[in-house]
């Protein structure tokens, strides 16, 4: 992980609606992998979207347990 690579982003859970700070490091390239809520502690599946000209940051997605992404 590079620190000069993490980014904030906003979101909110997708099981009890808790907005809270995701921190995604994009050095890792476009990747899918899981977080847990900081409150409801459910999976949630994270796909980072990264580009591969730039490096940088494109989107975010989250999804439940069961969620095709």
């Amino acid at each position: 992980m590079h620190e000069d690579a993490l980014e904030s982003r906003s979101v909110r859970c997708p099981y009890c609606d808790t907005p809270f700070a995701l921190q995604v490091d994009a050095s890792q390239g476009s990747h899918a992998t899981w977080e847990d809520c900081p409150r409801c502690c459910a999976p949630i599946q994270l796909r980072i979207e990264v580009s591969s000209i730039s490096g940088e940051l494109e989107s975010v997605t989250l999804g439940r347990d069961d969620d095709v992404l």
